[in-house]
């Protein structure tokens, strides 16, 4: 099974999948609203408005498994992306990334290793996956590589490029 077939819903509890992603460069990426790194929803933003006509979208999916940090309805996560950092890619449900509850997206993107090797739970809020056009996962992440960190917007040039 591919991530693109995994189900899962929208922020707003309507069934969906990654399906409508298909073939795009995605920034799949667990988000938190009162964390100490929520500032990097501008950076995420940028990437999206930056590449999005080139077939690229980031993915959000709120997750309050760390310290709490995300403990809003679906309304108030919606409203709070919205009118703080004006968030327009795509926001799933409230999801859980580690533990018994994980969620099978996760479980296939835990699956990979980042840059050390390391594969395994994800540590904090903000982890990034970036998946190619194919769903296959090209790189990982950790939460305190910053969106528009140079080796990571080369790695969405790259994906970009050969798709």
């Amino acid at each position: 099974m591919s991530l693109y077939d995994i189900p899962v819903n929208t922020l707003s509890g309507q069934p969906s999948s990654l399906g409508g992603l298909s073939g795009k460069t995605l920034l799949i990426v667990n988000v938190a609203s009162k964390c100490g790194l929520t500032p990097q929803y501008t950076g995420l933003e940028h990437l999206q408005e930056r590449f999005a006509d080139q077939g690229f979208s980031v993915v959000g999916f709120p997750c309050n498994q760390f310290g709490g940090q995300e403990p809003g309805s679906a309304e108030e996560i919606a409203e709070f992306c919205s009118t703080s950092y004006g968030v327009s890619f795509p926001m799933f449900e409230k999801i859980e990334v580690n533990g018994e509850g994980r969620h099978p997206i996760y479980t296939e993107l835990t699956a990979v290793p980042d840059a050390e090797g390391q594969a395994g739970d994800i540590q904090w809020n903000f982890e990034k996956f970036l998946v190619g056009p194919d769903g296959a996962v090209l790189g990982r992440y950790r939460p305190m590589t910053d969106p528009e960190a140079p080796e990571l917007v080369a790695a969405i040039e790259a994906s970009l490029s050969a798709g």
